[in-house]
């Protein structure tokens, strides 16, 4: 696929992505199957794989869960609860290692013992244990904080409520997942969807008398906080767990070698039917704690670990009709209006079709019979085309040369990479100017990574728009609440609390308000990188106005992509008023900086070569970890140049 197609596509998936997130997590009601769910994670994350400038907060691999309820009190984990990127082949497994070699500079070859664990569809609980007692008990939520739900876990049989064993931590985070066997389930399945649904609904009963009543179980696997570490393989904390009382998972292997992990993972999936819960992959993790350790994190998710999905789910459908879907960068994504089918337990009635180029090469019409598969995407996708059933007047679909919005020009941009126009058509306008792209605009700015203003979702943007009373994000801040009070469905409570959450939010660190902007290319993880290289509004300010977007060179992460769209963007003239209007009504606060307290405070370092005993990549991060800094370009500020074999020469010239 190519970048700026799959750019498009990816942005598109981004968003469809929160929607389903929250009904997946927050409201325990997928409209898709789990594996759906999955997959989707491995087309968005593919893309950041191959295109380092693909990179959003709402991704999956930036993301984990959703906002907990506020049913439930919520509480900060101690140690985040972190999402696994997803496996679905073995090419992806020998990525997944040849990766881990690379990090830790291993010999081509090595062979790498993993813990593999079949994973269960279930809901993650994280279990605090002091002094051998179970104090509390936590849903995943966000990753970050959860709801406490204790007493309701303490309802489950399967978890110690006391633990004696003389070599049980003073404090740890047991961490598994709750769920409910499938033979249990046959008793309840007219309350709900399925065994997942039931175990996450059971969890979130206010009465923990109700919870009781259902038959949960519990199997550990992991550990979040502990004080102290006295293992030194995750395959001997799994031996430990057991002794502790707590049930393991029977079909843990260890297992060293690729070939070796899929051929276990085909035993599984066929001895899939026999075994008496949900699962929908295996889990492999680094069994070596010490490795795990230097390989660390990425955002949301371990380098150590992955998760080997189980095959997606299919069937046939008819294609009703197609309709083109703008997006916030003005992507034009075209989706399938299918017959309603049932794919593995759930109603799908759209499938996405990717872009102009994906509709051509499969020759896709309104009319045909498809095959529907919920694999890599929230919306499931259009496998191919049933030829022999199509119709004589079938027609080929043409795709708009017009925004279907606002009737400017579709347009291909090409790809200075590839030499070739992208996939993705794209509509000319500069954003504000088209109705649905400033839409999309204000609903990134609200969403729970920008802005996250509660109780504003996408269908208050979409009845306020319709109302005329928001057109761009400033108006959020001055909307007329008198009016707003006055409307169906709303009262004197909800619009106050409307208000008070919208107050609440004008106060927001500087990487999330450059990432609420909707700048192209800039993601979570470059707005951080651009708040801690500017440090202050101001300077982000000055930035704008000046538009010399010279000094973001040198930030290492930035590239020539992501400084051209900053350039763009400021150039517009909407796009600077917006701006100059959104920094009379907030207060940003300044950049979070990395430690300034470590060995090599204010010192830059910049690398060219390969390194002989660790990879570039942990390389930097042990310097990022001392409060070093990485820099890309040569400049009076660099300290150090650390070479390796075979250097850029115009670097090496600086030595």
């Amino acid at each position: 696929m190519k970048i700026l197609k799959i750019e498009k596509e990816y942005l598109k998936k981004i968003k469809l992505f929160q929607e389903y997130n929250k009904y997946y997590y927050d409201k325990n009601n997928p409209k898709i199957t789990d594996s759906a769910f999955d997959l989707l994670k491995k087309e968005i994350i593919e893309l950041e794989k191959k295109y380092k400038f693909l990179k959003s907060e709402n991704s999956p691999s930036k993301t984990v869960g959703f906002t907990p309820s506020k049913n439930f009190k919520k509480v900060k984990h101690k140690i985040q609860m972190l999402s696994l990127s997803n496996a679905f082949n073995e090419e992806d497994l020998k990525n997944f290692e040849k990766k881990i070699c690379n990090f830790l500079s291993l010999n081509e070859g090595t062979e790498i013992e993993y813990s593999a664990e079949p994973k269960i569809d279930g809901i993650s609980a994280s279990l605090t244990y002091k002094d051998g007692k179970f104090v509390q008990g936590l849903s995943r939520g966000d990753g970050k904080e959860g709801e406490d739900i204790t007493e309701n876990l303490k309802t489950i049989k399967d978890i110690p409520k006391v633990i004696n064993e003389k070599n049980f931590p003073s404090e740890i985070d047991i961490r598994g997942e709750v769920f409910i066997q499938n033979n249990d389930f046959k008793q309840i399945d007219d309350k709900f969807a399925n065994p997942r649904n039931a175990a996450s609904g059971s969890l979130r009963q206010k009465d923990p008398t109700a919870t009781s009543k259902i038959p949960l179980k519990f199997i550990a696997y992991t550990f979040g906080f502990i004080k102290g570490m006295n293992f030194q393989s995750q395959s001997i904390f799994l031996k430990n767990l057991k002794q502790w009382g707590f049930k393991v998972n029977e079909y843990n292997k260890t297992i060293k070698g690729i070939k070796n992990l899929i051929l276990n993972h085909e035993y599984i999936e066929k001895k899939r039917k026999d075994i008496n819960f949900d699962i929908d992959g295996i889990v492999y993790k680094i069994n070596d704690f010490e490795l795990q350790k230097r390989l660390g994190y990425v955002t949301n998710a371990p380098r150590w670990a992955i998760a080997h999905k189980f095959s997606a789910n299919s069937s046939v459908s008819k294609i009703l009709d197609i309709e083109i879907q703008v997006g916030r960068t003005g992507a034009l994504t075209p989706v399938a209006k299918i017959k309603p089918v049932n794919i593995g337990g759930v109603i799908v009635s759209n499938a996405t079709l990717h872009n102009e180029d994906e509709i051509i090469r499969k020759d896709i019409r309104v009319g045909d019979t498809a095959t529907v598969e919920r694999a890599g995407d929230v919306i499931p996708h259009v496998v191919s085309i049933d030829l022999k059933k199509r119709k004589n007047n079938s027609k080929k679909f043409v795709f708009p040369t017009r925004c279907p919005s606002c009737g400017s020009a579709t347009v291909k941009d090409f790809n200075e990479i590839t030499k070739k126009k992208d996939a993705v058509r794209r509509c000319s306008s500069e954003g504000f100017e088209c109705n649905q792209i400033a839409k999309e605009k204000i609903k990134h700015f609200v969403s729970k990574e920008a802005f996250n203003i509660d109780g504003f979702g996408k269908k208050i943007v979409e009845n306020f728009w319709k109302l005329k009373l928001i057109k761009f994000p400033q108006d959020i801040f001055k909307l007329d609440y008198k009016k707003i009070k006055n409307l169906d469905g709303w009262g004197n409570l909800s619009t106050s609390n409307l208000k008070y959450a919208i107050e609440s939010k004008k106060n927001i660190p500087l990487d999330k308000f450059i990432y609420s902007l909707g700048i192209r290319h800039i993601g979570q993880e470059n707005a951080k990188l651009l708040a801690r290289h500017l440090k202050t509004a101001n300077n982000f300010f000055n930035l704008s106005l000046n538009k010399d977007t010279d000094e973001l060179k040198n930030i290492d992460g930035i590239g020539d992509t992501q400084i051209k769209s900053i350039a763009n963007f400021f150039l517009n003239k909407t796009n600077q008023k917006f701006i100059n209007e959104l920094k009379k009504i907030l207060e940003i606060k300044d950049a979070t900086q990395l430690s300034q307290s470590g060995l090599l405070k204010n010192k830059t370092f910049m690398f060219t070569g390969k390194l002989q005993d660790m990879s570039r990549a942990e390389a930097k991060s042990i310097i990022e970890e001392n409060s070093g800094k990485i820099i890309s370009n040569v400049n009076k500020k660099l300290d150090y140049l650390i070479i390796g074999e075979k250097p850029t020469s115009k670097k090496n010239q600086f030595s």
